[in-house]
């Protein structure tokens, strides 16, 4: 359990500090809304405030029920991270980095929610201006690599399951 403790705390702490520190950034330099283009067309600097969840979702329901939600849900998450960890073979070292990646972006997040009651994004993705993808931060990105490293290592290993189940019954 060490050396997953140890890969928790280091790669979590990185994204954490990563995390904070940009927003901060943005927090500090930009007025709310204020954008700088960084790459025309593409890629912008925005400050926004989010007071859902990924995306916007739950952004619009009713203030005392998202608060109350996004107050109970990380602790409850990072309790259910720690658990599924315990159970991870230590030499399992992509499902330790994708779970440290989900703990590490879920605190960043939430020490936003502590603080401001609302989460600061910034990395504004578009085309043209025509889509636009929802902002997000640091915290949401290395939230979103964890799952899909989790989902792409559950769909391997399923996959090597029914391998298996096939040559044993051939």
């Amino acid at each position: 359990m060490k050396k997953k403790l140890t890969w928790l705390l280091l790669l979590s702490s990185i994204i954490i500090i990563a995390d904070q520190l940009t927003k901060i950034y943005v927090y500090t330099h930009f007025q709310l809304g204020e954008s700088l283009t960084v790459i025309e067309n593409l890629f912008n600097i925005t400050y926004v405030r989010n007071f859902g969840a990924a995306f916007g979702f739950l952004a619009q329901s009713n203030p005392a029920f998202r608060e109350v939600f996004f107050l109970l849900m990380p602790p409850v998450a990072l309790i259910t991270i720690l658990f599924i960890l315990k159970g991870v073979d230590p030499r399992d070292n992509p499902q330790i980095l994708a779970l440290s990646s989900i703990f590490g972006g879920a605190i960043g997040n939430y020490i936003d929610r502590l603080r401001f009651g609302f989460v600061i994004d910034f990395l504004d993705f578009h085309y043209k201006n025509r889509y636009n993808y929802p902002a997000f931060n640091i915290a949401d990105s290395a939230i979103v690599l964890g799952v899909t490293v989790l989902f792409i290592l559950m769909y391997f290993e399923e996959r090597q399951k029914k391998l298996k189940k096939t040559a044993i019954t051939e």
